[in-house]
């Protein structure tokens, strides 16, 4: 099995909107880059990446540079290196623990910053109104 350590080695941040004036409706643009693989002598994986967020209209930019090193048995260590070389996507479990830590430091930076986060927030329901019902409506067939 795959183990992936995340270190970030360098943040950088800034807000361009001003304080004072309301933020207006954003889109948020994210990007999750692999820039290269290289296997190290402990038959371990150095995988360098890089986060870009960018918000649109330009309120603010990030980018959230790392290292996620990859260890594990050899033959699957060497299966995500060749996938690597002949362009395949990586392994889902290094996308999904890059994202798991540079998002979560997203989060804290754009709270310093007090611009809206790069991730969408879960929405509670208003309580005045009607839940959505279980079952959907028109006829039902499952008599």
């Amino acid at each position: 099995m795959l183990r992936v350590n995340v270190v970030v080695s360098s943040i950088s941040a800034e807000r361009f909107w001003d304080i004072r004036k309301p933020v207006p409706p954003i889109q948020i643009n994210t990007n999750i880059n692999v820039v290269g693989m290289e296997k190290k002598p402990d038959e371990s994986l150095e995988v360098p990446f890089v986060l870009s967020i960018a918000y649109n209209p330009s309120i603010a930019q990030m980018s959230i540079k790392g290292n996620a090193f990859v260890m594990g048995e050899k033959e699957e260590v060497d299966r995500v290196l060749k996938d690597y070389e002949q362009k395949k996507p990586p392994a889902q479990i290094i996308i999904q623990s890059i994202s798991n830590v540079v998002f979560i430091e997203s989060v804290l930076i754009s709270r310093t910053l007090n611009i809206p986060p790069p991730i969408p927030l879960p929405q509670i329901p208003d309580t005045g109104t009607k839940p959505p019902s279980a079952k959907p409506e028109g006829r039902d067939y499952s008599r």
